[in-house]
């Protein structure tokens, strides 16, 4: 068996006069993506690997997440293939993991993670929202055999609102 948590990069900034790969977190990113990590602490998943787009927005996102889930921050992995917004390179990645892996946490953008949750999950969700978090688990031994799993866990920062 294999988990996959996808999170959603926290709502961006529009503010700044910098290219899209650059652009921040807005506060009401910062406060949802602490809002949503705090309570998914609560899941208690024993996470292997994570992976982050190298975009701002998404590293932020992920430093936020593995601050309030107590994990070491040496385990991010930035990985440029992540700033994917399609899906090919999201769904490339996840099969190259290791198979040692057997739960991975990724930090990524839309449209590629509500698409990848609707097409490998088993419950279709209208629009994964910034700080979002999905769970799918894989009756698979092996990442390269990725087909449909089970949606385990969707947490979104209005459902604690």
């Amino acid at each position: 068996m294999k988990k996959l948590i996808l999170v959603r990069h926290a709502k961006s900034s529009w503010e700044h006069n910098v290219i899209d790969h650059e652009r921040p977190l807005n506060n009401r990113g910062f406060k949802d993506a602490g809002l949503v990590s705090a309570n998914f602490k609560d899941s208690r998943y024993d996470v292997d690997v994570i992976l982050s787009s190298d975009a701002v927005r998404a590293k932020t996102t992920a430093n936020i997440f593995v601050s309030n889930l107590d994990i070491d921050a040496s385990m991010v992995r930035l990985n440029h293939d992540l700033y994917d917004f399609s899906g090919y390179n999201l769904i490339e990645t996840i099969k190259s993991t290791d198979d040692v892996t057997d739960t991975l946490m990724i930090f990524g953008h839309n449209h590629a993670i509500t698409a990848f949750v609707n097409t490998y999950g088993d419950r279709y969700i209208e629009n994964v929202p910034t700080s979002g978090v999905v769970v799918i688990e894989f009756d698979i031994t092996g990442w390269n055999k990725l087909k449909q799993g089970k949606t385990i866990q969707t947490l979104f920062p209005r459902d604690l609102k």
